[in-house]
């Protein structure tokens, strides 16, 4: 008999762990991303799917536009979140940042700069396909924003299409 073999659905969210859950949520709603719920979960289930004892977070799905994405952002009540390098550059190891398709990248930059994100190089054109930048967003939180210019995609330049 021919065993069943499982399947990849989908990516569901990405998971942020942030102390000012306010901030953060101002930021990635002025990006565009909506509120689709918000809870606090604890309890010996979540204790164990985390592998820490006395968990009570908060936490918040957010939702970009189309539907397709969601950002989970955790604020720990207990126990206390972990302090990392905030301001580690983007060749660390682990995961760095989350990259956005935008529509008017300038416009987007100057809203977020107002609320203290910070260019951490410039904003640059990559060929005739997309115009990019990086910026550090509360807690040091790297986000990647990308302007498509033309028809071409990136899949196009790597041969994947």
């Amino acid at each position: 008999m021919k065993s069943k073999k499982s399947a990849l659905l989908r990516m569901d969210s990405v998971g942020i762990v942030v102390d000012d859950l306010k901030t953060a949520i101002a930021f990635f709603t002025e990006l565009g991303l909506e509120l689709e719920g918000e809870t606090t979960v604890e309890g010996r289930w979540v204790d164990r799917v985390v592998g820490l004892d006395g968990v009570r977070s908060d936490i918040v799905i957010m939702r970009t536009p189309d539907g397709h994405s969601r950002l989970e952002l955790s604020k720990f009540r207990t126990p206390l979140a972990q302090s990392a390098e905030p301001n580690a550059p983007v060749n660390t190891l682990g995961i760095r940042r989350i990259m956005f398709a935008v529509t008017d990248i300038d416009d987007v930059v100057a809203r977020l700069q107002k609320l203290g994100a910070e260019l951490v190089g410039e904003v640059v054109q990559y060929e005739d396909i997309y115009r990019l930048c990086y910026l550090r967003g509360p807690e040091g939180i790297l986000v990647a924003l990308a302007e498509q210019l033309g028809n071409k995609s990136t899949a196009d330049v790597l041969g994947n299409s």
